[in-house]
């Protein structure tokens, strides 16, 4: 089974056909949902979403000897942070029941 990605314009057109809310409405609550989301992980927050999932920005060890997959050479990697997300409880086990 192939993956097949989902956009935000779908997902604004999915809600408007399930309420009563503009589209322009829509769009607006979502864009300010993920900036609140920004914000909140370049503030070294926690985001935790009940039943969906949590992003954080972890730190990553710069390393002398990174290789380059390209070309092989061997390249220093300074320390960065990365965002990472972990599934909640539900959304693991929604995960876990469709691979049966």
């Amino acid at each position: 089974m192939a993956n097949k990605k989902m956009t935000k314009a779908e997902i604004i057109e999915n809600i408007f056909e399930d309420t009563n809310i503009s589209r322009k409405d829509i769009h607006e609550i979502i864009d300010n949902f993920f900036n609140e989301v920004k914000v909140a992980l370049t503030d070294d927050r926690i985001v935790e979403l009940r039943g969906f999932g949590t992003f954080e920005i972890r730190t990553r060890k710069g390393r002398e000897k990174a290789r380059n997959p390209k070309t092989g050479e061997i390249v220093p990697v300074n320390t960065h942070g990365v965002t990472v997300f972990r599934p909640g409880k539900e959304l693991k086990q929604m995960a876990w029941d469709l691979r049966k």
